[in-house]
């Protein structure tokens, strides 16, 4: 089956340009520069700006070519980092005033492998106090707009990387998810966002700090780009084993030929609304699936509320215990600590380890309900989020706002219960002048049936038009 081109700046098109010469990779990067420095200033995404260090790596790509030597497939992407993935020569602050001078010893090894491969870090992406909101605010660098629309959310935690992608100042952009960190950005900006399987691609090193439970088994890093092409392209270079990472693994050898070509799409959420917007979005992605030969029907998500429930429970057990402002040695921002004030109140944090340990416990029968489902189909359908991007700071405000904001994303957090991969991409323009969107989630492991389910959706769906604020 034939793949559709790249868009003209995908990260496979910069990268096919610069190793044919027909570009240079520091013009590449003058190029992404000028555009931060023209549009970045509006939209608060970047945090610092490697311009010096980001000639150099350019200048190096284009010396390698001219030698003869093999730069990597990656050869002069422009990428974002995200402010909790080290990079040597930059503070890994997690967006907290208490890691402003936090200078990492080395960079993360994903970032190593990407620049290995031939990619240019140009900026840091911004993101809430420790990736702790679905909004991108703090109080060390600001608030990150929504290119498509100030009013709206940019989605969080990885929303300064997603704005980068989606506004053309950096190609591909890295982030990470524990609760939808990446897919929900990527549903506020119009890009495609890679939540991989866990332990597919290596976390941050561990190195004598405890980690816990639920940083262990709900959060991976993943990229961001405009296509689904090129977060497959970034997968291939992030992935593998990591001695530093001990929940990492070299994932198995795709089975994805031996799976049936079948999507169930998931509709009902115990009764909650969904946005006509979000259902149309749904249905555009289905239509496209059906087009492409895939057999589509009407699934039940096993267990969604009550793995709902104990992804968010088990998560604010363990963030009152990690980010105590007594451990940490001072308090939280602002809107950190509202958010992890009100969050709280709602979920009811498990108060004994009995509780804790029988929670953990139900996490493998619903599992079980997931594997036996996924193994006649083995792409399951359904929104990032029920609703339309909300306003800024929706996600605060009190028990009832909390609430809201986690029962919008009971499929998106459900995926990280399990660990399960799944991929958000866009699926048009909403009547609201803001882009919809799906994810799809597959089977441990089974990234490439979802590229190859994503490729069928973006294929079909309208593509989105510039963004406005831009033109």
């Amino acid at each position: 089956m034939s793949q559709p081109l790249p868009p003209p700046d995908s990260v496979a098109a910069i990268a096919a340009a610069v190793r044919a010469r027909e570009v240079t990779a520091q013009e590449v990067v003058e190029e992404h520069l000028a555009r931060i420095a023209r549009v970045g200033p509006g939209l608060n995404a970047l945090t610092v700006v490697f311009s010096d260090r980001a000639r150099t790596a350019a200048a190096e790509v284009d010396a390698a070519l001219a030698e003869g030597r093999d730069p990597g497939p990656l050869a002069g992407v422009p990428i974002s980092v995200k402010e909790n993935i080290d990079l040597a020569w930059s503070a890994t602050t997690n967006g907290w005033r208490g890691l402003a001078d936090a200078l990492p010893a080395r960079d993360a090894t994903i970032v190593r492998r990407l620049r290995g491969a031939g990619a240019v870090p140009v900026a840091r992406g911004n993101m809430p106090d420790f990736g702790m909101r679905w909004d991108t605010d703090n109080d060390l660098f600001g608030r990150t707009r929504n290119p498509w629309n100030p009013d709206r959310s940019v989605g969080g935690s990885s929303g300064g990387d997603a704005v980068a992608v989606a506004t053309g100042m950096s190609a591909l952009g890295l982030g990470n998810d524990f609760g939808g960190s990446l897919r929900l950005p990527a549903y506020a900006t119009g890009v495609v966002g890679l939540r991989p399987s866990q332990g597919r691609v290596p976390r941050g090193a561990v190195q004598g700090q405890s980690v816990a439970l639920t940083l262990q088994l709900f959060s991976v890093n993943g990229p961001m780009a405009r296509c689904v092409e090129d977060v497959a392209l970034a997968l291939r270079e992030m992935q593998g084993w990591d001695a530093d990472d001990p929940v990492s693994v070299a994932a198995p050898a795709a089975r994805d030929d031996e799976l049936p070509r079948r999507v169930g799409v998931v509709r009902d959420f115990a009764g909650l609304a969904v946005d006509p917007e979000v259902a149309g979005g749904i249905d555009r992605a289905a239509a496209s699936l059906m087009r492409a030969g895939w057999e589509v029907v009407d699934v039940a998500a096993p267990l969604l509320e009550e793995a709902a429930v104990l992804w968010r429970r088990l998560s604010c057990t363990d963030m009152l215990i990690s980010l105590d402002p007594a451990a940490l040695g001072q308090p939280l921002g602002r809107s950190a600590t509202a958010f992890l004030r009100d969050s709280t109140a709602a979920a009811r944090p498990y108060a004994s380890a009995r509780e804790y340990a029988e929670a953990w416990a139900r996490r493998a029968v619903i599992a079980a309900e997931w594997r036996r489902l996924m193994v006649d189909v083995p792409v399951i359908l359904g929104p990032v989020s029920i609703s339309r991007m909300r306003e800024p700071d929706y996600d605060l405000g009190g028990k009832e706002a909390a609430d809201r904001a986690w029962r919008d994303l009971w499929l998106t957090v459900v995926v990280n219960f399990l660990g399960l991969p799944a991929l958000a991409l866009p699926t048009g323009l909403g009547g609201d002048g803001m882009p919809t969107g799906v994810q799809l989630i597959g089977p441990a492991f089974g990234e490439e049936v979802l590229f190859q389910a994503g490729r069928a959706v973006e294929a079909a769906v309208p593509r989105l038009p510039p963004i406005p604020s831009l033109v």
